[in-house]
């Protein structure tokens, strides 16, 4: 199952990380607790729009940014999670991804699948 909690918390610690940010800095900017806001990062807890929006404002990233990233790993994951049920692989869901091609090891269901965009191969382990 793919929680968008998650998909939303990872993408949140890649916008801080790129920046060379603490936890302790972006959660004193949104003025959220430092514990919400790694429960946040980690999944473990549904971020409110409001709450978004402060963590945002505190990355400088606009939120329609923030979950354009975040559609765009749901995309990758529900193409992997259909690779590993070997179900018919639908076509690219957004253009932005470009070419998008699965592979499997033969034999079986798939233990690892690898989507191949145009600038990067991203390899996703299906449970």
């Amino acid at each position: 199952m793919i929680l968008l909690r998650r998909l939303l918390g990872d993408v949140l610690r890649r916008q801080r990380q790129r920046q060379g940010r603490t936890l302790r800095e972006v959660s004193s900017s949104a003025r959220v607790s430092l514990g919400y806001l790694s429960e946040v990062e980690r999944g473990q807890k549904e971020a409110s729009s409001e709450l978004l929006s402060a963590i945002c404002d505190a990355l400088d990233v606009r939120m329609s940014e923030l979950m354009r990233e975040v559609s765009d790993e749901l995309s990758l994951a529900e193409l992997a999670q259909s690779a590993a049920a070997s179900d018919p692989v639908p076509a690219p869901v957004r253009p932005m991804l470009g070419s998008v091609s699965v592979t499997s090891v033969a034999g079986g269901p798939p233990e690892r699948v690898t989507i191949k965009a145009p600038s990067e191969a991203v390899n996703v382990v299906a449970a």
